[in-house]
C-alpha cells in the first residue's frame, strides 16, 4: 500500500485501490484521551474476547486514565498507532510496547472499526506497518497473544507472516479459554 508522510509524521494511505477516501495513521498523545476513551468502548463492544479488560473496568475508568493511555503513543519503549480516516473518525488502533526485554516487542490492542475491516481497505495492514516499524527499533522480533476463537484476527496475522509458536497462555477474563502466542521475525 503507498504511503506519503507530511512534515508532521503523519502517514497517509488511501483505503482501498479505487477509494478517494483516505486515512491518516499516527501517534496518540494524551489531547486525544476523549477518541482513545471512545474508541475503546467501541472496541470492547464489538470484541469482548479481544481484550483483557471489560467493558465495565473501562466504563469505570476517569479522564486521568484515558489521558495516560493517550500519552502512551509516545512513552519509551512503547507506541500506540491510531488510523483516523478523512472525516476525522477514529477507525483503527494497535499498541506496541516493551514489557520483558528477553521477549521484546508485544502487539496489543488491536481493533479495526468493522466498516474498514480487510485486505482491500488497508487500514490494519497500515497500522500493523507502523508497529512493525517501531518494533524493529526495540528487537528482532514481535510477539502477540490472539484469543484462540478470534479466527478473523488469526487470519490477518497468518497473512502477515506470523506463526502459532505452539506456546498458550489461559485468556485472562475467562481462564477455560487460552490465547494462541504468535510471532513474527522482523
Amino acid at each position: 500500500m503507498p504511503f506519503c508522510v507530511d512534515t508532521s509524521g503523519t502517514w497517509w494511505a488511501n483505503l482501498s485501490p479505487v477509494s478517494t477516501q483516505a486515512f491518516s495513521i499516527r501517534r496518540t498523545t494524551g489531547d486525544d484521551w476523549r477518541e482513545v476513551r471512545d474508541l475503546r468502548l467501541e472496541m470492547l463492544r464489538d470484541t469482548p474476547t479481544g481484550y483483557i479488560e471489560t467493558l465495565e473496568q473501562a466504563l469505570a475508568h476517569g479522564d486521568a486514565e484515558w489521558r495516560m493511555r493517550g500519552e502512551r503513543g509516545s512513552a519509551e519503549h512503547q507506541i500506540v498507532l491510531a488510523a483516523i480516516s478523512g472525516s476525522g473518525r477514529w477507525v483503527g488502533t494497535m499498541r506496541g510496547l516493551v514489557l520483558d526485554p528477553e521477549v521484546g516487542p508485544l502487539l496489543v490492542g488491536v481493533y479495526v472499526a468493522p466498516d474498514v475491516r480487510g485486505a482491500e481497505a488497508g487500514v490494519a495492514d497500515a497500522l500493523l506497518t507502523g508497529i512493525e516499524a517501531w518494533a524493529r527499533t526495540e528487537g528482532d522480533r514481535l510477539t502477540l497473544h490472539v484469543h484462540e476463537d478470534n479466527v478473523r484476527a488469526r487470519t490477518f496475522y497468518d497473512r502477515r507472516g506470523f506463526t502459532a509458536t505452539g506456546h498458550t497462555v489461559p485468556y485472562t477474563l475467562d481462564p477455560t479459554k487460552n490465547e494462541v502466542e504468535m510471532v513474527r521475525t522482523l
